[in-house]
């Protein structure tokens, strides 16, 4: 079901054609703001996991310190584990606005409670994605390689 909005506020419905109240849209705006800034949050956590591993594996190369590089792992992980946490908060409040755009709704208006949703959205299954996989993962393997060089 998608919803569509003309120029006239007050001919908002779905596919269905069902009318949805402007309390509806504005709940559901709040809802995307919520997966918005967590997406944001997130994209800048993995700039910031990018630019600290670039400098730590910099400065063990340069060095050729392994211990350095090993100890560089420590923040790799807080940024997983935090990274996974957005994700997690982003997944949540998808599952609430895709049960919040129907128009017969059962979700409180203007509720922003993600407790239902919490057993279908674990953070094991956030902290282990494809994308967060395969971006943590990279780095990690780039500290473990640079750990076998300078030993």
């Amino acid at each position: 079901m998608s919803v569509s909005i003309s120029s006239d506020a007050a001919d908002v419905s779905t596919t269905s054609g069902t009318p949805l109240s402007a309390d509806r849209i504005k709940h559901l705006e709040f809802i995307q703001a919520i997966v918005t800034r967590l997406g944001n949050n997130s994209f800048l956590l993995k700039g910031w996991a990018m630019t600290i591993t670039a400098a730590i594996l910099a400065l063990s190369a340069g060095q050729l310190s392994w211990q350095i590089a090993l100890s560089g792992t420590v923040p790799l992980l807080g940024f997983w584990s935090l990274d996974s946490y957005f994700l997690r908060q982003e997944r949540l409040f998808r599952a609430l606005y895709e049960d919040a755009r129907s128009p017969d709704s059962t979700v409180e208006m203007l509720s922003m409670n993600v407790g239902p949703y919490l057993a279908r959205v674990t953070l094991v299954k956030a902290a282990f994605s494809q994308t967060l996989v395969l971006f943590y993962g990279a780095l990690l393997i780039a500290h473990f390689v640079v750990v076998l060089v300078a030993r």
